[in-house]
């Protein structure tokens, strides 16, 4: 995770964000602290990289890779205005001993790569591009299903789904997702590979309510999706509601708050 030290909307390139929308900065840094804090009080580590002025979304860390079986696949930003955030996050990885993959293509991490049931779902259509899909599967050796992304309010993959658990292969393991974010054929594809999923409404969506970190019991949420809420208590999970809302006017939550480390 890194410290919202200098978080700001200081440019548009969602449609969250409004250039120069006040932000009270004081709030954020006590919304993600609260954050990090529930992380530990459930027994999850959380490490810190060091953030940098001039880089206000340097504070979406999900967005600067995907760690899978202790190998890093980096970043690559459509947005000029976040490309100096990749060098950052791979210094910080090559010094925690990781050697780090640059992409080739457009991709952003977790922002649209999840993994999930031994796939990797793997977004497309506003930020990372197919080629990416393909040099993440060269790259991991995993299956890599690519979702076309269609509303441009969900502009991340990781702001339409998310993984609850990752037992059982694909047909075992659960994901929450918003239909309507997807193409037809997308929604297709996740219906065929995830028969358990909990299905959010437009409302639990744009709330935030699928940018959610789980650890297979706890479900760090929005506590605006409360619709999503009360399905996952239905399901067996543990909600754990974290308020993240200043971040949402630049378009980012829990998740895209946190990267996540598999070795």
């Amino acid at each position: 995770m890194c410290e919202p030290r200098y978080f700001d909307v200081q440019y548009a390139i969602n449609p969250w964000m409004s250039r120069g929308a006040p932000v009270d900065t004081a709030r954020a840094r006590l919304q993600w602290q609260t954050l990090v804090d529930a992380y530990r009080a459930h027994g999850h580590a959380v490490e810190t990289v060091k953030p940098v002025a001039g880089l206000p979304d340097m504070v979406f860390a999900a967005n600067a890779a995907l760690v899978l079986g202790g190998r890093v696949f980096g970043s690559s930003f459509h947005a000029p205005e976040r490309r100096p955030e990749s060098a950052e996050y791979e210094s910080w990885f090559k010094a925690a001993g990781h050697d780090v993959h640059h992409p080739e293509s457009l991709c952003e991490g977790e922002g649209d790569l999840v993994p999930a049931g031994g796939l990797i779902l793997a977004g497309t259509g506003f930020r990372t591009s197919r080629a990416a899909h393909a040099e993440v599967q060269e790259f991991f050796g995993v299956p890599t299903i690519g979702l076309q992304l269609v509303d441009p309010y969900f502009y991340h993959l990781d702001t339409a789904l998310f993984a609850l658990d990752d037992t059982g292969g694909a047909a075992g393991a659960a994901i929450a997702y918003y239909p309507g974010a997807f193409s037809a054929g997308s929604r297709e594809v996740l219906e065929r590979l995830f028969p358990r999923a909990v299905l959010a409404t437009r409302d639990d969506a744009m709330a935030f309510g699928l940018n959610s970190v789980s650890d297979g019991r706890h479900v760090f949420i929005a506590p605006q999706a409360t619709h999503l809420i009360d399905q996952l208590i239905h399901e067996g999970y543990v909600p754990v509601p974290v308020d993240l809302s200043e971040f949402h006017k630049a378009g980012g939550g829990i998740k895209c708050c946190t990267q996540e480390v598999r070795s």
